[in-house]
């Protein structure tokens, strides 16, 4: 930041990042702009080549307020701080940053200082990032609301995308006059009248993306068929030997050849970790076996018998076999006596475990973090793209996995983009026997709430998903649905059941390291994790009495936030790093008992004994990840809302600079998002619905982005609220909008105009879905 003299003679601070060309600050008798104008067709590069066409149908009718502003809405949430003055300005011109607002610069503001109307976008709920669709009544909501809908999320819907006529499968894929037999016959009840479905039964082609499919441009033919938005870029009219005009799909070798590796082509293009429909069946029917789960819970049941019997009985006072690193021969020699006189009284373990893959975290490899509905295939591809290492699947419960839902098993499936090594620059201090070749950046992430639920889907997953990096257990998701079963944090105020489910799930996992994802506690004030971290990277009291030691986990991952928390207030990188000073101190002492008698068994350990620390909350920007790795000690930094509200987060961490992304490249990434949801969930009506709703959930957190160069301040924060802004261009203010409607119009420059039947309500308690809830 230098300063510059302007004609009036007073210093004013300019931010090095600022474009040249700005909007002009409004005079003092000039009547403000709108936040977010109608917006007349762009003009934008190739990037993102029809968004200069696409006419915002019938925006410019709407006609706002008097003031500019949209009317109150009903049910608003108050805001913390209403009808006040965002910045305060000093005699020298200067403005001071206030806490929890965006330095948004002078020029930039549509009230400015001054002004009597002031406002801010309402504070989102970010429990919207974590386990949504596992949702249940939140704690804070009124005995009314909960009555009536049961939870916030639990009542949103999203309509259908359905053709008016349903063709058969057996016209869908096939030439006009050569249909495939039909199973039902004359009594099937959908079109087989091909011409007829075309005219009347489904929407006009799509002209987005030059009105090429992306999928067949990708894999040569779609398996959409008749039913693809863009059938007209892969179909065409013959002319037959007998002179009769047939309608016939085009396919394309070339691409086809090269696609030809994909174990279901149903399942999207390059997906790999797809579970067969046979699978799934018979996991429904209990038809697969978990011989290995179903004999280490049962060592689980009798080992806690006999501890329960051995603690109910007079205890020697020197039976603790807590290691303190004894000098003497004969201390030692006597140590291990006792161990083994311990271990003499209680039934070993049916196994042991695997010797399990090295992985690595370091300062290299920027983690994404798990997220429910947002950390879809897509937008995992879209953030590996832009540099993400390390990736997760989103959040799936255990017990449907074992039933064999195919809503969850959806979940495990990884684009091949997520199956490659993560960047690795190899340093004295790393992990031996790490195979950098074998490692991989995609990890699955469960949540369960009994040892066997968690076992048992830990040995499937490792059976029928072979590309994982690593299978993560949450312990830390404060939704209350799920906290009320005993999964996610509410394992933090069961530690020694949370460590009988990591080390069986280590057990059972063959050679796919476990971990561990956790908050600081369930309660405000009264943080656990530095005792669970402990416990988990040494074991417990129970496992250290039958001579076991750690839990065998790989890494362990921690919010710094409680679940009373859960996503108010600033994460508490402090305690984060105390608990990394913790695990660096238990990491030193195992290296210190490397080739000795007192040296775990291997196949206990997970990284040949080190267990990787990796801090979560609040990282929004390259300068937060740098300083949280420098200052705080972890190995790595798991990225959340950061990532959704700009992915571009990891590539500015990669060339370590800021990234003022203008709106004609962030609408280039929606683009992105497009083209692959559609490769992923298909091309047809309903493909084209799935793909336009994960859209939305993810601009329901990209709105939230306010581009650099409008900052006076840097760097940003992840709490900060801007105050009502408009941008450096149309584009940029649309990009910017916090209605939901706007989002849609973004979704139609590229997935064309929505269905009739198709709706859209945010998860977060916005202006827009209050209005929608009192329709």
């Amino acid at each position: 930041m230098h300063e510059v003299e302007d004609p009036n003679g007073i210093d004013k601070q300019v931010n090095p990042m600022d474009n040249n060309s700005s909007l002009k600050a409004p005079g003092p008798d000039s009547i403000p702009e709108e936040a977010h104008p109608a917006q007349s067709p762009f003009v934008e590069d190739s990037a993102v080549t029809k968004a200069e066409k696409f006419e915002r149908h019938g925006l410019a009718s709407e006609k706002p307020s008097a003031e500019g502003v949209e009317e109150p809405r009903a049910k608003r949430i108050k805001l913390d701080v209403e009808e006040e003055r965002i910045y305060t300005v000093e005699s020298g011109g200067i403005r001071e940053r206030q806490k929890g607002v965006a330095p948004v610069k002078l020029e930039y503001l549509v009230f400015p200082p001054g002004s009597r109307q002031v406002q801010t976008q309402v504070k989102a709920d970010d429990d919207a990032a974590e386990a949504s669709h596992h949702t249940g009544d939140r704690a804070r909501s009124s005995s009314k609301r909960k009555e009536k809908s049961r939870g916030q999320n639990t009542s949103r819907s999203f309509g259908s995308s359905k053709d008016r006529i349903k063709l058969c499968q057996s016209r869908a894929t096939y030439p006009e006059f050569s249909p495939g037999p039909c199973r039902f016959g004359d009594t099937c009840n959908l079109g087989h009248d091909l011409r007829k479905y075309l005219k009347e039964g489904k929407r006009e082609d799509l002209r987005t993306f030059n009105g090429i499919c992306p999928v067949w441009n990708v894999r040569g033919r779609c398996p959409a068929g008749w039913r693809c938005r863009f059938v007209g870029s892969h179909s065409q009219e013959r002319t037959t030997e007998d002179g009769r005009r047939e309608w016939v799909l085009v396919e394309d070798e070339g691409r086809m050849q090269k696609t030809r590796s994909s174990p279901d082509e149903d399942e999207g293009t390059g997906v790999v970790n797809v579970v067969s429909t046979q699978s799934k069946i018979d996991l429904t029917k209990r038809k697969v076996k978990t011989a290995k789960a179903d004999a280490y819970c049962d060592w689980l049941e009798k080992s806690a018998k006999e501890l329960e019997k051995h603690f109910h009985t007079k205890r020697r006072p020197n039976d603790s076999l807590e290691i303190q690193g004894q000098a003497n021969g004969t201390e030692l020699s006597t140590e291990m006596e006792i161990l083994e006189d311990n271990r003499a009284q209680y039934t070993e373990p049916p196994f042991l475990p695997s010797e399990k893959r090295r992985i690595y975290f370091g300062p290299e490899t920027s983690v994404l973090a798990p997220l429910t509905t947002q950390g879809n295939l897509p937008f995992r591809r879209l953030c590996v793209e832009l540099g993400a290492q390390v990736t997760y699947s989103e959040m799936a419960m255990s017990l449907p996995l074992l039933q064999g839902q195919k809503s969850e098993w959806a979940l495990m499936r990884a684009h091949e983009s997520e199956i490659g090594p993560p960047v690795y620059r190899p340093k004295p201090s790393v992990v031996t026997d790490y195979d950098h070749s074998k490692d991989s950046k995609f990890g699955a992430q469960i949540a369960a709430n009994k040892p066997w639920q968690a076992l048992k889907a830990t040995e499937v997953l490792t059976r029928l998903c072979p590309h994982l990096r690593l299978i993560d257990l949450n312990c830390g998701c404060p939704i209350d649905l799920v906290y009320r079963t005993g999964a996610g944090s509410a394992l933090l105020d069961n530690p020694g059941k949370l460590e009988k489910i990591l080390r069986g799930m280590n057990a059972v996992s063959e050679e796919v390291p476990i971990t561990a994802k956790i908050r600081m506690g369930t309660k405000d004030g009264r943080p656990t994790a530095h005792k669970l971290v402990e416990r988990l990277a040494l074991g417990g009291y129970e496992a250290n009495e039958v001579g076991d030691r750690s839990s065998g986990v790989a890494a362990i991952t921690l919010h710094g936030r409680s679940r009373q928390q859960r996503y108010t207030k600033s994460a508490n990188w402090e305690y984060i790093s105390d608990c990394a000073a913790l695990i660096q101190r238990i990491n030193e002492k195992g290296d210190s008992l490397a080739d000795t008698i007192r040296e775990a068994d291997a196949r206990e350990q997970a990284a040949n004994g080190k267990v990787y620390f990796v801090g979560n909350g609040d990282c929004y920007s390259h300068v937060d990840y740098l300083n949280r790795i420098e200052q705080s000690k972890v190995d790595s930094v798991m990225i959340a809302r950061g990532a959704l509200i700009k992915p571009w987060i990891f590539e500015e961490i990669e060339k370590g600079q800021y990234l003022d992304k203008s709106a004609t490249e962030r609408l280039s990434l929606v683009e992105k998002y497009a083209r692959f949801g559609l490769e992923t969930w298909g091309s047809d009506e309903m493909g084209v619905g799935t793909t336009r709703r994960f859209l939305l959930e993810w601009l329901s957190f990209a709105y939230r982005y306010v581009p650099l160069g409008i900052l006076e301040h840097l760097p940003p924060n992840l709490q900060d609220r801007p105050p009502a802004w408009r941008g450096r261009n149309e584009l940029e203010s649309l990009l910017g909008s916090d209605n939901y409607k706007d989002w849609i119009k973004i979704s139609e420059m590229f997935l064309g105009p929505a269905h009739e039947d198709f709706k859209f309500a945010p998860k977060h308690k916005s202006n827009s879905y209050e209005i929608e809830a009192e329709g």
